[in-house]
């Protein structure tokens, strides 16, 4: 391994590609600019979510706007949640005629680490108002326990 020497210039020459970037990036055309939503690869949409510990289980909400409740497809396994759905075109419009085009359309996908084994035949999920909310019980195993323990 060879030894580099640190230069403070390199830093904020990449620092200041970086602001180009991010000005560029806000002046440019609607279309050019990128989708707010986070992307995995070309066409597939990650939605976010938020996970937290609630006595016993572990709940999942997942932002999911324009998404059918039909449409979508959750998988479960003792350590993992999968959750897909796509929101499809209504109406198709040329590309031309488009002022501006800020909403995204595709597959939604996104596999998550459950941080304890849960009980997938337990698992409840509603979906009100674009945000779909998955209840998952934790395996008996994954509880903590309370053990009293006497000092004398």
């Amino acid at each position: 391994m060879s030894v580099v020497k640190w230069s403070p210039f390199k830093e904020l020459e990449e620092m200041r590609r970086e602001m180009e970037r991010l000005f560029d990036e806000f002046f440019a055309p609607p279309r050019r600019r990128r989708r707010w939503w986070p992307v995995a690869e070309e066409g597939v949409l990650v939605p976010t979510v938020d996970m937290y510990d609630r006595k016993g289980e572990i709940v999942v909400r997942a932002e999911l706007p324009g998404v059918k409740k039909e449409d979508i497809e959750l998988t479960i396994t003792k350590d993992t949640l999968t959750i897909k759905a796509e929101v499809k075109r209504t109406e198709e419009v040329a590309e031309e005629d488009y002022y501006v085009r800020e909403r995204s359309f595709g597959t939604f996908s996104r596999t998550l680490a459950l941080p304890v084994e849960v009980d997938s035949e337990r698992a409840k999920a509603s979906f009100k108002d674009g945000v779909l909310e998955v209840l998952l019980p934790k395996r008996e195993e994954a509880r903590p326990k309370e053990i009293k323990v006497e000092i004398g």
